[in-house]
């Protein structure tokens, strides 16, 4: 199960009143990993005015932490609302390279090199094949 969901989000879920900040407090209380990997990048990008985007390189400490942070970037309801959470554009290259891009930034080449097959298999090392 990707996410922890409380019984009255769930009700108002099923009444078609789920807002945005009660899903964003979902997907932060069921994956804190994920949550502080992104709010890490996002920071990143925060203390590092003019860079191209803000990351995260540390692996995740174990597989419970590592199937999180693939959970919360491979669905793109979880991915979006911590997009519009941090206000950033996530880019994602393996199990432990996460970017956040100023969303003006996604027509950019820096960004166009990050997301392309190139920067992907750049990126590569033995070490993160199961990654």
């Amino acid at each position: 199960m990707s996410l922890d969901v409380p019984t009255p989000v769930l009700d108002a879920a099923a009444r078609g009143e789920l807002d945005d900040a009660r899903f964003v407090a979902v997907v932060r209380d069921s994956l804190p990993y994920a949550w502080k990997v992104v709010g890490a990048a996002a920071d990143d990008l925060s203390a590092h005015p003019g860079a191209p985007f803000g990351q995260h390189e540390v692996p995740p400490p174990s597989e419970r932490e590592r199937g999180e942070l693939l959970r919360a970037l491979a669905s793109n309801a979880i991915r979006g609302a911590l997009e519009r959470h941090f206000g950033v554009v996530l880019a994602f290259q393996n199990c432990h390279r996460v970017a956040a891009f100023a969303p003006a930034a996604v027509d950019s080449p820096v960004y166009r090199e990050f997301v392309s097959p190139r920067g992907q298999v750049l990126n590569q090392t033995p070490e993160l094949r199961d990654c």
